[in-house]
C-alpha cells in the first residue's frame, strides 16, 4: 500500500474578505474530490484573506497510478487561473515506512 500526499501554497488575487476566499477555495477543493476521488481539504491559513493551503491525499496499491493521481492534481491546482501556485508539498509513504 502507498499513500501519496500534496500540500499546496496558495496566493488568491483580489480577496478582500474569508468569504470571498471561500468562494475561491471550495470549487478548487470540490473539482480534486469529484475529478480523482482524493480526499482534500482546506488544512491551513483559514484566517488569511489572500492566502490559502490545500491538502489531499491518495491511497493506492501501485506506485505508478499513485505520481500520475497526484500529478494530475498538481496540474489541475496550477491551472486555475484565479489562484497562484506558491509552492507544492509531495510525499510519498510505503507500507514499509
Amino acid at each position: 500500500m502507498y499513500v501519496g500526499t500534496l500540500s499546496f501554497d496558495l496566493l488568491l488575487g483580489d480577496v478582500h474578505s474569508l468569504k470571498e476566499k471561500r468562494s475561491l477555495v471550495r470549487p478548487i477543493v470540490a473539482e480534486l474530490h469529484r475529478k480523482y476521488a482524493v480526499s482534500v481539504a482546506e488544512t491551513g491559513n483559514q484566517n488569511l484573506h489572500r492566502r490559502a493551503e490545500i491538502g489531499l491525499a491518495v491511497v493506492s496499491g501501485d506506485t505508478g497510478h499513485l505520481i500520475d493521481v497526484l500529478d494530475r492534481c498538481e496540474r489541475l491546482v496550477a491551472g486555475r487561473p484565479e489562484v497562484e501556485l506558491l509552492s507544492v508539498r509531495r510525499r510519498i509513504h510505503s507500507g514499509d515506512d
